[in-house]
């Protein structure tokens, strides 16, 4: 009775461990980016600047926090908090409902949709480098005119 109860529990922590390490948010995405204008480009209007958090929470999350001014100077504070799990999390302080659905491709890599009123607008792909010193987001899609976008925005860790 004893080896059937030690065979279970090694098999439940076999399947068990694999599946909370793909729920964990990956380390290299955690610290604080700030965009490197230059060197990003795109159909989209660049921002002036944007400055992003992202931290672990309680429970394996993710928050992540975008401090950006627009280009046309308005400054925007957004807060998401997310599970990487592909579910939609809601984004607190855009103009309008909006979610982002993020999910963890690995080690270094991040997918996330985005939807406006429950209508899917763009899908980012965030990468960070090798040596983790940049976070690269390709995003394509339109924007809330309805207008095609594609670009590609460069973060620095700090």
């Amino acid at each position: 009775m004893r080896s059937l109860v030690r065979f279970a529990a090694l098999a439940v922590m076999l399947v068990a461990v694999p599946l909370v390490g793909t729920a964990q948010v990956p380390q290299a995405f955690i610290g604080t980016w700030v965009m490197n204008v230059a060197k990003s480009s795109g159909s989209a209007t660049p921002d002036r600047s944007q400055i992003s958090r992202w931290e672990t929470v309680p429970g394996g999350g993710l928050k992540i926090v975008n401090d950006t001014v627009e280009a046309t100077g308005k400054a925007t504070h957004v807060e998401t908090v997310t599970m990487l799990d592909g579910k939609e999390a809601e984004r607190k302080g855009t103009e309008q409902p909006s979610t982002r659905a993020y999910t963890r491709i690995d080690d270094r890599t991040i997918q996330q949709v985005t939807r406006v009123n429950g209508k899917v607008t763009t899908t980012q792909r965030n990468t960070i480098s090798a040596d983790g010193k940049t976070r690269t987001i390709v995003t394509t899609g339109t924007n809330a005119a309805g207008q095609p976008v594609n670009s590609t925005t460069v973060f620095d860790r700090q």
